[in-house]
């Protein structure tokens, strides 16, 4: 009696199971992904997020909702993508309450970063504490290291300043070296932490590498005028010129160096040469230009994306930070796929130790941060291309006057 009893209760226990499991799995399927981030769609960080970060984000939304959303293979279904985009109108603290807001009160499955170094180091807390994977494709310090073990969901595509400083001497001693160049440079430097970031490790691997400082200056950010400074830097006869720069001190040194006729063999300037609108302001002018950081127009599905980008957004990318914030988004969708689920720590993980297929080609990171990236590009024949580090696939050779 007591075993027909037990079998009854058997049957019928896993008859409920099976019911109950299914609607249960039927219920867990989500209907939306959600995902928000909080950015400067106005004040005076939105020329960069608006140029790099924003339209990549919206293609990326666009393209997978077209393609019916995020594969999750727990469910084996596709799932659309609903998305949040705030202003923080260049103000962090703000921007940072509302990266909070959307992971606590919204409760958002996924929040893509902010725009910036600064924005971003301010968000890897928040970031951190509530578990969300961060993608940084707009951002690079030698700091990264310390960050990663302190906030270890943060994830850095823009490399180190330090290595940067190494591919541009490493490129300019190489021309040393074949007497392309001589030993003289001319250094400008904007005051802000960029320019400290960037200049710390750039001037001893310059003595390092036998060159000489034979003009060097700082000047504060939103400078309108250098031109005393370049007839200076000029009478000091260097074939390299190196400035640490913004993107508007970057067009003004530009300008003010053709005006001048200072026209060194190198001439190598920061934050905007990659910019589509740098090569629109000076036209066939900007051949010969190298300038920080750069992408490969023949890399794996560049080209396709490219034209995704202009056809959607109505303008071409920079040539830079902007292929990189797209592979990380490309990373994080191959996350999440490979996971099957919206499940954080999981995403993360997987993104700490896995290899994905980029536009930048095979994407893996080292302690959190991308170490094989472009630092230096040069304008040739109306194309920005990678010139260094020259161990990248793809780098073309360096064109001197």
């Amino acid at each position: 009696m007591r075993k027909s009893i037990s079998l009854a209760l058997s049957v019928a226990a896993l008859a409920a199971a099976a019911m109950f499991g299914s609607d249960a799995g039927a219920q867990e399927a989500p209907k939306l992904i959600k995902v928000g981030y909080v950015i400067s769609l106005s004040g005076p960080q939105s020329a960069g997020a608006m140029l790099t970060t924003v339209p990549n984000y919206r293609l990326w939304v666009d393209e997978i909702n077209k393609a019916g959303g995020l594969m999750l293979k727990k469910y084996n279904k596709r799932v659309p993508i609903e998305v949040t985009e705030i202003d923080d109108r260049s103000n962090n603290e703000d921007m940072v309450r509302l990266v909070e807001r959307l992971m606590t009160v919204d409760k958002v499955d996924i929040v893509l970063s902010p725009w910036g170094t600064g924005p971003n180091l301010q968000a890897a807390p928040v970031f951190a504490k509530n578990g969300y994977p961060q993608l940084v494709g707009t951002g690079n310090s030698d700091k990264i290291p310390e960050l990663v073990q302190r906030f270890p969901s943060t994830f850095w595509f823009l490399g180190m300043p330090s290595d940067g400083a190494n591919a541009l001497v490493d490129l300019l001693a190489g021309l040393k070296q074949k007497g392309q160049i001589n030993d003289k440079v001319a250094l400008f430097v904007v005051q802000h932490p960029f320019g400290s970031e960037f200049v710390t490790p750039t001037k001893p691997a310059l003595e390092k590498a036998g060159f000489k400082l034979v003009y060097d200056t700082t000047y504060p950010l939103g400078i309108s005028d250098l031109s005393a400074q370049i007839k200076a830097a000029k009478a000091a006869g260097p074939d390299t010129m190196i400035a640490f720069s913004y993107p508007p001190d970057t067009f003004m040194l530009t300008e003010q160096s053709m005006t001048n006729d200072f026209n060194p063999k190198v001439k190598f300037l920061g934050v905007g040469v990659a910019f589509p609108n740098y090569k629109g302001k000076f036209g066939d002018k900007v051949n010969g230009i190298f300038g920080l950081g750069a992408w490969n127009p023949d890399g794996p599905g560049v080209k396709d994306w490219f034209a995704r980008h202009k056809a959607l957004t109505n303008q071409e990318p920079d040539r830079w930070a902007s292929s990189n914030t797209y592979a990380s988004l490309q990373v994080l969708q191959q996350a999440i796929e490979q996971v099957g689920e919206i499940d954080r720590p999981k995403i993360i993980e997987t993104i700490k130790n896995g290899t994905f297929k980029t536009i930048l080609g095979d994407t893996k990171l080292e302690a959190g941060v991308l170490r094989k990236v472009w630092w230096v590009g040069q304008w040739q024949d109306g194309e920005y291309k990678g010139i260094a580090p020259t161990s990248l696939p793809g780098a073309s050779q360096p064109k001197l006057k």
